[in-house]
């Protein structure tokens, strides 16, 4: 007689685990074309602020004219990159294309602020504060109270969230 078998039970990933969350806990459809667009804003706003934080100017990176390319925000990129990589590398790859994107936009707010514009301080600032307000108040239109644990998850794995439904579209596997 043959022995019942258990059955198997899938193993998720922990960006599985991650966008199951994500999108039980964020279904309104306001709240989703809001993350849409602003999450990719406090995306971009963020870096901006960190970018422009003041780094050390060392000897041997001038010499070798590496000062222009490393700053905080390159340090940021790594970690961020990193911990995407370590959840879904094909993901992290898009993820890495937007942030190249968006460098050369806050790039470009630099030259601004040089030839007389408003401060890339101040324009990141405000864009990070009020992507930040628009995704809290997005946050209110869901049917369930959603925790503040829950909003940092949104925050912080968004953005490979946000690319994973358009990897689902064009049936790419992440």
């Amino acid at each position: 007689m043959k022995k019942k078998q258990p059955p198997v039970q899938e193993v998720k990933r922990p960006v599985d685990q991650y966008f199951e969350n994500l999108n039980a806990n964020f279904q309104n459809p306001t709240n989703r074309i809001f993350q849409i667009i602003f999450l990719p804003l406090f995306f971009f706003g963020l870096m901006g602020l960190i970018w422009m934080i003041p780094f050390p100017q060392f000897d041997f990176l001038v010499k070798l004219g590496w000062h222009t390319f490393l700053n905080w925000g390159s340090f940021f990129i790594a970690v961020l990159i990193y911990y995407y990589l370590k959840l879904s590398p094909t993901l992290s790859y898009a993820v890495l294309l937007c942030i190249g994107i968006m460098s050369y936009f806050i790039v470009q707010l630099e030259y601004i602020e040089r030839d007389g514009g408003p401060r890339v301080l101040l324009v990141s600032g405000v864009i990070t504060a009020v992507s930040l307000a628009a995704l809290w108040w997005g946050k209110s239109k869901e049917n369930k109270a959603i925790s503040l644990g829950e909003f940092w998850t949104l925050i912080s794995v968004g953005p490979i969230w946000l690319w994973h439904f358009v990897f689902r579209k064009v049936k790419l596997k992440y």
